[in-house]
């Protein structure tokens, strides 16, 4: 595939400093390093292919927190406000540890998320790399998990399949089970959901018998692999998957959960992956994005702990997004 040559860059890289001032606590893995030495690494080099935002617009707080009780008890959400009034401490989990920056930060990152999602069902982009934390696809209906406190994966597929009545398809590539995200979507059948993970392990969720209820039923699927998993073990379970759901669901677009935490060096994942698996997962993603939906494909960092590892894999994740077969539609 080649490069799209447009007047505009093919993916749109965004962030915010808002989402640094999560602060859950000394020791903890997901720091606000994370998400600086993305943005450094996709910085360098772009070559007109895609452009970074550090301080990408955000939809006002209450229209965030408005459209986050389509996937949040109401509930959830001032509990995830007050606990970060209190400064510290933690919610639900000791895992998941409050500063008084986290409702800002999970805020701004449900924001920026809910903007890309809306920006593609207006045709203003077709891909983007959301560069935010705290991570999503933990978070449930109404509880913090596993560093996760508002889904913003969740709430990006609800504004594209909303908005255009059609079925979306998240994949998820972390190395834990996006548990959260298979519990929004998981009696529905207009959201399909894929999870390539470490199992067992944490959450204790993601068994292959896992694969939807009611109307979702054969809407999830679930493939859990053993700790070790390399390039070659991974990447094949994912496309094989992929490519089964999204010819069931033909979708407007794909989401992906894009967590880097299955690479080799990760001091948490347990698997074995390379940059080099993480590009082909990427690709695999681009791949049935032009069989299906036109190209559409948002992506959204989850895990990912190693922050030398991270940067690398995130640059060849953006790169293989930059690859198309595809035109964007240039701008007026």
């Amino acid at each position: 595939m080649m490069a799209s040559t447009t007047d505009r860059p093919l993916v749109s890289v965004r962030s915010h400093s808002l989402c640094l001032e999560h602060r859950p606590g000394l020791g903890h893995p997901e720091t606000a390093q994370r998400v600086g030495v993305v943005l450094d690494a996709l910085s360098a080099r772009a070559e007109g292919r895609w452009v970074v935002d550090r301080e990408s617009p955000l939809p006002a707080e209450q229209d965030v927190v408005g459209a986050l009780a389509w996937v949040h008890d109401p509930a959830h959400i001032e509990r995830v406000r007050s606990a970060s009034a209190g400064g510290s401490g933690w919610l639900d989990s000791h895992d998941c540890g409050v500063s008084e920056g986290t409702f800002a930060a999970a805020v701004a990152a449900s924001g920026l998320a809910m903007q890309a999602a809306l920006d593609l069902v207006n045709r203003r982009l077709l891909r983007a790399f959301v560069v935010a934390r705290p991570p999503a696809h933990h978070a449930g209906r109404d509880r913090a998990s596993g560093y996760c406190f508002f889904n913003s994966v969740a709430l990006a597929a609800e504004i594209v399949s909303r908005s255009w009545g059609r079925p979306v398809v998240i994949a998820d590539f972390g190395a834990f089970h996006g548990d959260g995200t298979q519990q929004h979507f998981y009696g529905r059948g207009d959201v399909g959901f894929v999870s390539i993970h470490r199992y067992p392990a944490f959450p204790g969720t993601g068994g292959a018998d896992e694969t939807g209820e009611g109307e979702g039923e054969r809407a999830t699927r679930n493939v859990p692999l053993a700790a070790g998993a390399d390039d070659e073990i991974f990447c094949a379970a994912f496309e094989s998957a992929l490519e089964e759901m999204c010819g069931r669901m033909r979708p407007a677009a794909i989401l992906l959960s894009a967590g880097f935490d299955a690479h080799r060096e990760d001091p948490l994942g347990g698997m074995s992956l390379t940059e080099g698996g993480f590009g082909r997962l990427t690709a695999a993603a681009v791949k049935e994005a032009e069989r299906w939906s036109e190209g559409r494909l948002l992506s959204f960092l989850e895990g990912g702990y190693k922050l030398d590892a991270l940067a690398k894999s995130a640059r060849i994740h953006v790169e293989e997004l930059a690859n198309s077969s595809v035109e964007f539609l240039k701008t007026d």
